[in-house]
Protein backbone atom coordinates (compact mmCIF):
# COMPACT_ATOMS: atom_id res chain seq x y z
CA UNK A 1 0.00 0.00 0.00
CA UNK A 2 1.33 3.48 -1.17
CA UNK A 3 1.89 5.10 2.11
CA UNK A 4 -0.38 8.40 2.59
CA UNK A 5 1.16 12.34 3.07
CA UNK A 6 -1.63 14.65 4.23
CA UNK A 7 -1.34 17.99 4.17
CA UNK A 8 -3.13 20.13 6.01
CA UNK A 9 -1.93 23.65 4.92
CA UNK A 10 -0.25 25.94 1.90
CA UNK A 11 2.72 24.20 0.85
CA UNK A 12 5.26 25.09 -1.61
CA UNK A 13 4.87 23.27 -4.88
CA UNK A 14 8.63 21.97 -5.10
CA UNK A 15 7.75 20.60 -1.82
CA UNK A 16 4.40 18.73 -3.24
CA UNK A 17 6.74 17.33 -6.06
CA UNK A 18 9.44 15.70 -3.57
CA UNK A 19 6.36 13.63 -2.43
CA UNK A 20 4.35 13.23 -4.73
CA UNK A 21 6.45 10.28 -6.87
CA UNK A 22 7.02 8.29 -4.04
CA UNK A 23 3.01 8.80 -1.98
CA UNK A 24 -0.15 9.64 -2.09
CA UNK A 25 -0.46 13.01 -1.45
CA UNK A 26 -4.13 14.45 -0.12
CA UNK A 27 -5.10 17.51 1.05
CA UNK A 28 -7.22 18.78 4.06
CA UNK A 29 -7.95 21.68 5.75
CA UNK A 30 -6.14 21.43 8.92
CA UNK A 31 -8.64 24.38 10.91
CA UNK A 32 -12.00 22.35 10.11
CA UNK A 33 -11.78 19.61 12.97
CA UNK A 34 -13.96 16.75 11.82
CA UNK A 35 -12.52 17.11 8.50
CA UNK A 36 -8.94 16.43 9.54
CA UNK A 37 -9.89 13.43 12.00
CA UNK A 38 -11.62 11.91 9.28
CA UNK A 39 -8.44 12.43 6.93
CA UNK A 40 -5.94 11.29 9.82
CA UNK A 41 -7.69 8.06 9.81
CA UNK A 42 -5.73 6.99 6.24
CA UNK A 43 -2.83 9.13 7.10
CA UNK A 44 0.94 7.69 7.60
CA UNK A 45 2.45 10.95 7.59
CA UNK A 46 0.86 14.97 7.96
CA UNK A 47 2.33 18.17 7.44
CA UNK A 48 1.48 21.31 9.24
CA UNK A 49 1.61 25.12 9.73
CA UNK A 50 0.94 26.73 12.39
CA UNK A 51 -3.17 26.76 12.04
CA UNK A 52 -3.86 22.86 12.24
CA UNK A 53 -3.36 21.51 15.54
CA UNK A 54 -1.85 17.84 16.40
CA UNK A 55 -2.90 17.24 19.80
CA UNK A 56 -3.63 13.57 20.88
CA UNK A 57 -6.82 13.41 20.00
CA UNK A 58 -5.50 14.04 16.39
CA UNK A 59 -2.55 11.40 16.82
CA UNK A 60 -5.63 8.32 18.23
CA UNK A 61 -7.32 9.60 15.56
CA UNK A 62 -4.66 8.08 12.90
CA UNK A 63 -3.55 4.73 13.36
CA UNK A 64 -1.42 4.41 10.54
CA UNK A 65 1.03 7.81 11.17
CA UNK A 66 4.84 7.44 11.62
CA UNK A 67 5.30 11.10 11.13
CA UNK A 68 3.89 14.74 11.89
CA UNK A 69 6.00 17.31 9.85
CA UNK A 70 5.61 21.05 11.09
CA UNK A 71 6.94 23.02 8.16
CA UNK A 72 8.58 26.05 10.19
CA UNK A 73 10.29 26.75 13.52
CA UNK A 74 8.06 26.29 16.52
CA UNK A 75 5.71 23.17 17.61
CA UNK A 76 3.18 25.05 19.92
CA UNK A 77 0.59 23.32 17.81
CA UNK A 78 1.89 19.87 18.18
CA UNK A 79 1.40 17.74 20.99
CA UNK A 80 4.90 16.30 20.92
CA UNK A 81 4.64 13.96 23.98
CA UNK A 82 1.43 12.20 23.39
CA UNK A 83 3.48 12.06 19.55
CA UNK A 84 6.83 10.38 21.26
CA UNK A 85 4.26 7.99 23.51
CA UNK A 86 2.98 6.77 20.06
CA UNK A 87 6.22 6.15 18.85
CA UNK A 88 5.34 8.98 16.09
CA UNK A 89 8.54 11.13 14.65
CA UNK A 90 7.87 15.24 14.85
CA UNK A 91 9.90 17.23 12.48
CA UNK A 92 10.49 20.97 11.67
CA UNK A 93 12.03 23.13 10.13
CA UNK A 94 15.04 24.48 12.31
CA UNK A 95 16.82 26.30 10.11
CA UNK A 96 14.08 27.62 7.43
CA UNK A 97 14.24 30.88 8.93
CA UNK A 98 17.13 32.22 10.42
CA UNK A 99 18.75 34.26 7.51
CA UNK A 100 14.84 35.94 7.21
CA UNK A 101 15.24 36.78 10.90
CA UNK A 102 18.15 37.89 11.37
CA UNK A 103 17.38 40.43 8.34
CA UNK A 104 14.53 41.40 9.84
CA UNK A 105 16.29 42.10 13.01
CA UNK A 106 18.29 44.26 10.98
CA UNK A 107 15.71 46.13 9.12
CA UNK A 108 13.88 47.19 12.59
CA UNK A 109 17.22 48.01 13.84
CA UNK A 110 17.79 50.87 10.55
CA UNK A 111 13.82 51.52 11.23
CA UNK A 112 14.57 52.68 14.29
CA UNK A 113 17.42 54.69 13.49
CA UNK A 114 16.00 56.40 11.02
CA UNK A 115 12.51 56.47 11.98
CA UNK A 116 11.31 55.31 8.89
CA UNK A 117 7.92 53.91 10.11
CA UNK A 118 7.01 57.57 11.51
CA UNK A 119 7.81 59.28 8.87
CA UNK A 120 6.24 57.29 6.17
CA UNK A 121 2.89 57.37 8.45
CA UNK A 122 3.69 61.36 8.67
CA UNK A 123 4.29 62.00 4.65
CA UNK A 124 1.76 59.58 4.12
CA UNK A 125 -0.65 61.88 6.36
CA UNK A 126 0.21 64.60 4.29
CA UNK A 127 2.92 65.94 6.57
CA UNK A 128 6.69 67.10 5.46
CA UNK A 129 8.45 67.07 8.42
CA UNK A 130 12.28 66.21 8.03
CA UNK A 131 13.66 68.05 11.32
CA UNK A 132 11.08 65.86 13.27
CA UNK A 133 12.52 62.92 12.18
CA UNK A 134 15.89 62.86 12.59
CA UNK A 135 17.89 59.88 12.90
CA UNK A 136 21.13 58.83 14.15
CA UNK A 137 23.82 56.64 12.04
CA UNK A 138 24.72 53.20 12.72
CA UNK A 139 28.32 53.71 11.59
CA UNK A 140 30.95 54.00 14.65
CA UNK A 141 28.23 52.29 17.34
CA UNK A 142 28.35 49.76 19.86
CA UNK A 143 26.00 47.06 19.65
CA UNK A 144 25.08 44.36 21.60
CA UNK A 145 23.65 41.04 20.67
CA UNK A 146 22.24 39.31 23.68
CA UNK A 147 22.53 35.68 22.34
CA UNK A 148 25.12 34.19 19.52
CA UNK A 149 23.11 31.28 18.29
CA UNK A 150 22.47 30.40 14.50
CA UNK A 151 20.23 33.74 14.09
CA UNK A 152 22.26 35.97 16.16
CA UNK A 153 25.47 35.13 14.25
CA UNK A 154 23.92 35.91 11.22
CA UNK A 155 22.97 39.55 12.52
CA UNK A 156 25.95 40.18 14.03
CA UNK A 157 27.79 39.14 10.31
CA UNK A 158 25.53 41.78 8.92
CA UNK A 159 25.53 44.43 11.02
CA UNK A 160 28.77 44.31 11.33
CA UNK A 161 29.65 45.61 7.67
CA UNK A 162 28.02 48.66 9.03
CA UNK A 163 31.37 49.76 10.52
CA UNK A 164 29.67 48.65 14.64
CA UNK A 165 31.67 47.46 16.97
CA UNK A 166 30.42 44.57 18.33
CA UNK A 167 29.91 43.08 22.14
CA UNK A 168 27.69 40.11 23.16
CA UNK A 169 26.52 38.59 25.77
CA UNK A 170 26.17 34.37 26.02
CA UNK A 171 27.11 32.30 28.70
CA UNK A 172 27.11 29.00 26.38
CA UNK A 173 29.77 30.30 23.59
CA UNK A 174 33.45 29.90 23.85
CA UNK A 175 35.43 33.19 23.90
CA UNK A 176 37.53 31.55 20.89
CA UNK A 177 34.44 31.06 18.66
CA UNK A 178 33.08 34.92 19.71
CA UNK A 179 36.63 36.28 18.92
CA UNK A 180 36.68 34.43 15.08
CA UNK A 181 33.36 36.86 14.80
CA UNK A 182 35.11 39.58 15.70
CA UNK A 183 32.32 40.07 18.88
CA UNK A 184 33.56 40.94 22.65
CA UNK A 185 32.02 38.59 25.47
CA UNK A 186 30.34 40.66 28.20
CA UNK A 187 28.15 40.09 30.43
CA UNK A 188 24.56 41.03 30.77
CA UNK A 189 24.93 44.21 32.52
CA UNK A 190 28.10 45.37 30.93
CA UNK A 191 26.00 45.09 27.51
CA UNK A 192 23.54 47.12 28.43
CA UNK A 193 25.46 50.13 29.91
CA UNK A 194 27.64 49.90 26.79
CA UNK A 195 24.95 49.26 24.08
CA UNK A 196 23.78 51.81 21.79
CA UNK A 197 21.83 49.35 19.66
CA UNK A 198 20.43 45.54 21.55
CA UNK A 199 19.67 43.15 19.50
CA UNK A 200 17.66 40.05 21.05
CA UNK A 201 18.11 36.55 19.54
CA UNK A 202 17.37 34.06 22.14
CA UNK A 203 15.11 31.60 22.59
CA UNK A 204 11.82 31.35 24.75
CA UNK A 205 12.73 29.41 28.07
CA UNK A 206 11.63 29.34 31.73
CA UNK A 207 15.50 31.32 32.25
CA UNK A 208 15.33 34.06 29.53
CA UNK A 209 11.39 35.12 29.72
CA UNK A 210 11.79 38.82 31.23
CA UNK A 211 15.21 38.34 31.23
CA UNK A 212 15.59 42.30 30.37
CA UNK A 213 12.52 44.06 32.34
CA UNK A 214 12.82 47.19 34.75
CA UNK A 215 15.77 46.18 36.31
CA UNK A 216 17.75 45.64 33.09
CA UNK A 217 16.20 48.99 31.70
CA UNK A 218 17.29 51.39 34.50
CA UNK A 219 21.28 51.00 34.05
CA UNK A 220 20.60 51.20 29.83
CA UNK A 221 22.88 53.16 28.00
CA UNK A 222 21.07 56.73 27.74
CA UNK A 223 19.63 56.85 24.09
CA UNK A 224 19.93 53.04 23.54
CA UNK A 225 17.43 51.44 21.05
CA UNK A 226 16.37 47.74 21.40
CA UNK A 227 15.29 45.00 18.75
CA UNK A 228 13.34 42.17 19.40
CA UNK A 229 12.50 39.92 16.77
CA UNK A 230 13.27 36.71 18.68
CA UNK A 231 10.43 35.87 21.07
CA UNK A 232 7.80 37.71 22.97
CA UNK A 233 8.44 37.94 26.83
CA UNK A 234 11.77 38.17 26.54
CA UNK A 235 11.47 41.85 27.16
CA UNK A 236 9.11 43.22 29.55
CA UNK A 237 6.69 45.22 27.23
CA UNK A 238 5.26 47.78 30.01
CA UNK A 239 8.41 48.41 31.51
CA UNK A 240 10.21 49.06 27.67
CA UNK A 241 7.01 51.30 27.28
CA UNK A 242 7.92 53.14 30.17
CA UNK A 243 11.37 53.30 29.66
CA UNK A 244 10.70 54.89 26.14
CA UNK A 245 8.20 57.58 27.80
CA UNK A 246 10.94 58.72 30.24
CA UNK A 247 13.64 58.89 27.63
CA UNK A 248 15.71 56.53 28.99
CA UNK A 249 15.55 54.31 25.75
CA UNK A 250 15.28 56.21 22.04
CA UNK A 251 13.41 53.64 20.35
CA UNK A 252 12.34 50.02 19.56
CA UNK A 253 11.93 47.76 17.21
CA UNK A 254 9.54 44.97 17.58
CA UNK A 255 8.35 41.83 16.45
CA UNK A 256 7.08 39.54 18.77
CA UNK A 257 4.85 39.84 21.42
CA UNK A 258 4.26 38.19 25.00
CA UNK A 259 0.88 36.88 23.85
CA UNK A 260 -0.13 36.70 19.96
CA UNK A 261 -2.33 37.71 17.80
CA UNK A 262 -1.23 41.11 19.31
CA UNK A 263 -3.53 43.92 18.45
CA UNK A 264 -2.67 46.24 21.76
CA UNK A 265 -0.05 46.47 23.63
CA UNK A 266 1.57 49.75 25.45
CA UNK A 267 4.40 50.24 23.08
CA UNK A 268 1.88 50.87 20.13
CA UNK A 269 1.12 54.85 21.58
CA UNK A 270 5.13 55.86 20.74
CA UNK A 271 6.20 56.68 16.97
CA UNK A 272 9.44 55.61 18.31
CA UNK A 273 8.41 51.72 18.27
CA UNK A 274 8.42 50.30 14.96
CA UNK A 275 6.06 47.30 15.30
CA UNK A 276 5.38 44.69 13.10
CA UNK A 277 2.79 41.38 13.64
CA UNK A 278 5.77 38.77 13.79
CA UNK A 279 7.42 38.71 10.23
CA UNK A 280 10.39 37.40 11.26
CA UNK A 281 9.42 34.10 9.10
CA UNK A 282 7.31 35.53 6.77
CA UNK A 283 9.43 35.54 3.12
CA UNK A 284 8.91 33.74 0.24
CA UNK A 285 12.34 32.30 0.65
CA UNK A 286 11.84 30.50 4.25
CA UNK A 287 8.50 29.77 3.73
CA UNK A 288 9.63 27.69 0.53
CA UNK A 289 12.68 26.18 2.49
CA UNK A 290 10.71 25.30 5.28
CA UNK A 291 8.79 23.28 2.82
CA UNK A 292 11.15 21.64 1.16
CA UNK A 293 12.51 20.53 4.55
CA UNK A 294 9.79 19.08 5.79
CA UNK A 295 9.13 17.56 2.53
CA UNK A 296 12.52 15.39 2.63
CA UNK A 297 11.99 14.59 6.27
CA UNK A 298 9.00 13.21 5.78
CA UNK A 299 10.44 10.68 2.57
CA UNK A 300 13.54 9.81 4.93
CA UNK A 301 10.91 8.58 7.74
CA UNK A 302 8.47 7.00 5.89
CA UNK A 303 11.68 5.35 4.06
CA UNK A 304 12.48 4.07 7.39
CA UNK A 305 15.97 6.13 7.84
CA UNK A 306 17.05 8.28 9.68
CA UNK A 307 15.71 11.84 10.06
CA UNK A 308 18.19 14.50 11.42
CA UNK A 309 15.79 17.15 12.59
CA UNK A 310 13.07 15.00 14.36
CA UNK A 311 13.04 16.86 17.69
CA UNK A 312 11.98 13.73 19.70
CA UNK A 313 14.37 11.31 19.08
CA UNK A 314 17.53 11.06 21.42
CA UNK A 315 20.51 11.34 18.91
CA UNK A 316 19.21 13.75 16.77
CA UNK A 317 21.54 16.01 14.81
CA UNK A 318 23.54 15.93 11.33
CA UNK A 319 24.58 12.31 10.64
CA UNK A 320 28.33 11.97 9.21
CA UNK A 321 27.52 11.10 5.53
CA UNK A 322 30.54 7.67 6.26
CA UNK A 323 28.05 6.95 9.18
CA UNK A 324 24.98 7.28 7.50
CA UNK A 325 25.43 3.50 5.88
CA UNK A 326 26.01 2.23 9.07
CA UNK A 327 22.47 2.87 10.46
CA UNK A 328 20.46 -0.04 8.43
CA UNK A 329 23.57 -2.12 9.46
CA UNK A 330 23.28 -1.56 13.11
CA UNK A 331 19.33 -2.19 12.74
CA UNK A 332 20.05 -5.35 11.02
CA UNK A 333 22.23 -6.37 13.94
CA UNK A 334 19.86 -5.73 16.46
CA UNK A 335 17.62 -7.62 14.51
CA UNK A 336 20.13 -10.71 13.99
CA UNK A 337 20.81 -10.60 17.46
CA UNK A 338 17.29 -11.27 19.03
CA UNK A 339 16.77 -14.05 16.77
CA UNK A 340 19.90 -15.89 17.36
CA UNK A 341 19.54 -15.54 21.50
CA UNK A 342 16.15 -16.02 21.81
CA UNK A 343 14.55 -13.17 23.43
CA UNK A 344 15.44 -10.05 24.94
CA UNK A 345 18.93 -9.63 26.75
CA UNK A 346 18.98 -7.82 30.00
CA UNK A 347 21.82 -5.90 28.76
CA UNK A 348 23.32 -4.84 25.46
CA UNK A 349 26.49 -2.80 24.09
CA UNK A 350 26.96 -1.97 20.85
CA UNK A 351 30.38 -1.72 19.72
CA UNK A 352 32.05 0.01 16.80
CA UNK A 353 35.71 -0.13 15.89
CA UNK A 354 37.50 0.90 12.49
CA UNK A 355 38.18 4.39 11.21
CA UNK A 356 34.49 5.11 11.59
CA UNK A 357 35.07 6.02 15.36
CA UNK A 358 36.35 9.43 13.99
CA UNK A 359 32.67 10.58 13.86
CA UNK A 360 30.26 10.56 16.20
CA UNK A 361 28.84 7.10 16.11
CA UNK A 362 26.39 7.87 19.00
CA UNK A 363 23.51 7.41 16.44
CA UNK A 364 24.42 3.91 15.88
CA UNK A 365 23.24 3.06 19.46
CA UNK A 366 19.42 4.39 18.80
CA UNK A 367 19.75 2.25 15.23
CA UNK A 368 20.44 -0.91 17.33
CA UNK A 369 17.85 -0.67 19.64
CA UNK A 370 14.77 -0.24 17.16
CA UNK A 371 16.22 -3.94 15.29
CA UNK A 372 16.35 -5.61 19.24
CA UNK A 373 13.11 -4.81 19.38
CA UNK A 374 11.30 -4.81 16.12
CA UNK A 375 10.48 -8.08 16.53
CA UNK A 376 9.29 -8.51 20.18
CA UNK A 377 6.77 -5.94 20.30
CA UNK A 378 3.20 -5.72 18.18
CA UNK A 379 3.77 -1.97 18.45
CA UNK A 380 5.35 0.02 15.51
CA UNK A 381 9.40 0.34 16.47
CA UNK A 382 11.00 3.86 15.67
CA UNK A 383 13.73 5.82 16.21
CA UNK A 384 11.51 7.60 18.71
CA UNK A 385 9.94 4.65 20.86
CA UNK A 386 12.90 2.43 20.91
CA UNK A 387 14.75 3.91 23.33
CA UNK A 388 11.75 4.05 25.57
CA UNK A 389 10.92 0.44 25.00
CA UNK A 390 14.23 -0.46 26.34
CA UNK A 391 13.61 1.66 29.71
CA UNK A 392 9.96 0.05 29.99
CA UNK A 393 11.83 -3.30 29.71
CA UNK A 394 14.86 -3.12 31.92
CA UNK A 395 17.15 -3.16 28.85
CA UNK A 396 20.01 -1.19 29.24
CA UNK A 397 21.63 -0.46 25.72
CA UNK A 398 25.42 1.35 26.06
CA UNK A 399 27.64 2.49 23.32
CA UNK A 400 31.78 1.87 23.08
CA UNK A 401 33.71 2.29 20.40
CA UNK A 402 37.71 0.29 21.13
CA UNK A 403 40.95 1.79 20.26
CA UNK A 404 41.46 -1.39 17.92
CA UNK A 405 42.61 -2.02 14.82
CA UNK A 406 40.56 -4.50 12.87
CA UNK A 407 40.56 -5.26 9.34
CA UNK A 408 37.35 -3.08 8.17
CA UNK A 409 37.19 0.47 7.94
CA UNK A 410 33.64 -0.30 10.11
CA UNK A 411 32.90 -3.15 12.03
CA UNK A 412 29.61 -2.84 14.48
CA UNK A 413 28.90 -5.86 16.86
CA UNK A 414 26.07 -6.07 19.11
CA UNK A 415 26.59 -7.96 21.92
CA UNK A 416 24.52 -8.78 24.57
CA UNK A 417 23.99 -10.74 28.37
CA UNK A 418 21.08 -13.02 29.00
CA UNK A 419 19.04 -13.52 32.01
CA UNK A 420 20.14 -17.03 31.93
CA UNK A 421 24.04 -16.00 31.80
CA UNK A 422 24.76 -16.23 28.32
CA UNK A 423 26.18 -13.82 25.92
CA UNK A 424 25.22 -13.69 22.66
CA UNK A 425 27.31 -11.51 19.53
CA UNK A 426 26.59 -10.46 16.00
CA UNK A 427 28.92 -8.81 13.77
CA UNK A 428 28.75 -6.79 10.65
CA UNK A 429 30.45 -3.97 8.00
CA UNK A 430 29.20 -2.11 5.56
CA UNK A 431 31.41 -2.41 1.71
CA UNK A 432 31.13 -0.76 -1.05
CA UNK A 433 30.60 -2.11 -4.24
CA UNK A 434 30.28 -0.04 -7.22
CA UNK A 435 27.43 2.96 -6.25
CA UNK A 436 25.50 0.52 -3.67
CA UNK A 437 26.76 -0.12 -0.03
CA UNK A 438 27.12 -4.23 0.66
CA UNK A 439 25.68 -5.25 4.34
CA UNK A 440 27.45 -8.49 5.37
CA UNK A 441 27.54 -10.07 8.81
CA UNK A 442 31.13 -11.38 9.67
CA UNK A 443 30.42 -12.87 12.92
CA UNK A 444 27.24 -14.85 14.90
CA UNK A 445 27.72 -15.58 18.10
CA UNK A 446 31.26 -16.38 18.00
CA UNK A 447 31.29 -18.21 14.27
CA UNK A 448 33.24 -15.78 11.31
CA UNK A 449 30.80 -15.65 8.88
CA UNK A 450 30.49 -13.69 5.94
CA UNK A 451 26.86 -13.56 3.92
CA UNK A 452 24.87 -10.67 3.24
CA UNK A 453 22.62 -9.20 5.93
CA UNK A 454 19.23 -9.22 3.80
CA UNK A 455 16.76 -11.17 3.19
CA UNK A 456 15.76 -13.65 5.90
CA UNK A 457 18.17 -16.06 7.45
CA UNK A 458 18.06 -18.53 9.29
CA UNK A 459 21.06 -19.59 11.91
CA UNK A 460 20.85 -23.64 12.55
CA UNK A 461 23.50 -24.43 15.42
CA UNK A 462 24.25 -27.91 15.54
CA UNK A 463 27.04 -30.80 15.87
CA UNK A 464 29.25 -31.19 12.78
CA UNK A 465 28.66 -34.74 10.92
CA UNK A 466 27.97 -35.48 7.52
CA UNK A 467 24.27 -34.86 5.33
CA UNK A 468 23.45 -32.12 7.09
CA UNK A 469 23.25 -29.56 4.36
CA UNK A 470 21.85 -31.88 2.14
CA UNK A 471 19.26 -32.58 5.11
CA UNK A 472 18.43 -29.43 5.48
CA UNK A 473 18.51 -28.70 1.66
CA UNK A 474 15.86 -31.58 0.75
CA UNK A 475 14.13 -30.72 3.40
CA UNK A 476 13.39 -26.50 2.72
CA UNK A 477 12.70 -27.82 -1.18
CA UNK A 478 10.14 -30.50 -0.17
CA UNK A 479 8.42 -26.96 1.51
CA UNK A 480 8.84 -24.44 -1.39
CA UNK A 481 11.63 -22.91 0.17
CA UNK A 482 14.63 -21.49 -1.97
CA UNK A 483 17.78 -21.24 -0.34
CA UNK A 484 19.82 -18.05 -1.80
CA UNK A 485 22.65 -18.31 0.17
CA UNK A 486 24.08 -20.64 2.73
CA UNK A 487 27.66 -20.58 5.24
CA UNK A 488 28.78 -23.56 6.98
CA UNK A 489 30.97 -22.15 9.86
CA UNK A 490 32.73 -24.58 12.61
CA UNK A 491 35.47 -24.19 15.40
CA UNK A 492 36.87 -27.97 14.64
CA UNK A 493 35.98 -30.77 12.74
CA UNK A 494 33.33 -33.18 14.03
CA UNK A 495 32.92 -29.71 16.53
CA UNK A 496 30.02 -27.14 17.56
CA UNK A 497 29.07 -26.32 13.65
CA UNK A 498 26.70 -22.59 12.68
CA UNK A 499 24.60 -23.27 9.35
CA UNK A 500 23.70 -19.85 8.09
CA UNK A 501 20.80 -19.56 5.05
CA UNK A 502 19.68 -16.80 3.51
CA UNK A 503 16.38 -17.82 1.91
CA UNK A 504 13.22 -16.67 0.06
CA UNK A 505 10.79 -16.62 2.22
CA UNK A 506 9.54 -16.36 5.85
CA UNK A 507 9.59 -19.84 7.46
CA UNK A 508 6.75 -21.46 9.46
CA UNK A 509 7.72 -22.17 13.23
CA UNK A 510 6.35 -25.75 12.39
CA UNK A 511 9.00 -25.85 9.46
CA UNK A 512 11.82 -24.47 11.50
CA UNK A 513 11.41 -26.79 14.47
CA UNK A 514 11.22 -29.76 11.48
CA UNK A 515 14.49 -28.18 10.04
CA UNK A 516 16.41 -28.07 13.40
CA UNK A 517 15.05 -31.80 14.50
CA UNK A 518 16.05 -33.07 11.14
CA UNK A 519 19.81 -32.51 12.28
CA UNK A 520 19.65 -32.70 16.18
CA UNK A 521 20.04 -29.06 16.16
CA UNK A 522 20.91 -27.58 19.04
CA UNK A 523 18.80 -24.41 18.24
CA UNK A 524 17.71 -22.93 15.15
CA UNK A 525 15.87 -19.51 14.78
CA UNK A 526 15.26 -16.62 11.83
CA UNK A 527 15.47 -13.50 11.39
CA UNK A 528 13.92 -11.04 8.66
CA UNK A 529 16.31 -8.73 7.32
CA UNK A 530 14.67 -7.63 4.73
CA UNK A 531 14.40 -3.68 4.27
CA UNK A 532 10.96 -2.19 6.16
Amino acid sequence: MTPVVLIAEELAPAAIEVLAHDFDVRHVDGTDRPALLSALSEADAVIVRSATQIDAEAIAAAPRLKVVARAGVGLDNVEVPAATARGVMVVNAPTSNIVSAAEQAVALLLAVARNTASASAALKAGEWKRSKYTGVEVQGKTVGVVGLGRIGVLFAQRIAAFGTRLIAYDPYIQPARAAQLGVRLVGLEELLRESDFISIHLPKTPETVGLIGEKELAIVKPGVRIVNAARGGLVDEQALADAIAEGRVAGAGVDVYAKEPCTSSPLFAFDNVVATPHLGASTHEAQDKAGLAVARSVKLALQGEFVPDAVNVQAGGVVAEDVRPLLPLAEKLGRAFTAVAGGVAASVTVEVRGEIVNHDVSVLKLAATKGLFSSVVEEQVTYVNAPHLAAERGVEVTLTSPAETVEHPNLVTVRGALPDGRTVSVSGTVSHAGSRDVIKLTEVDGFDVEIGAEGILLFLRYVDRPGVVGTVGTLLGAAGINIAAMQVARREAGGETLMTLTVDQALGADLLTSAADSIGAVSASAADLRDE
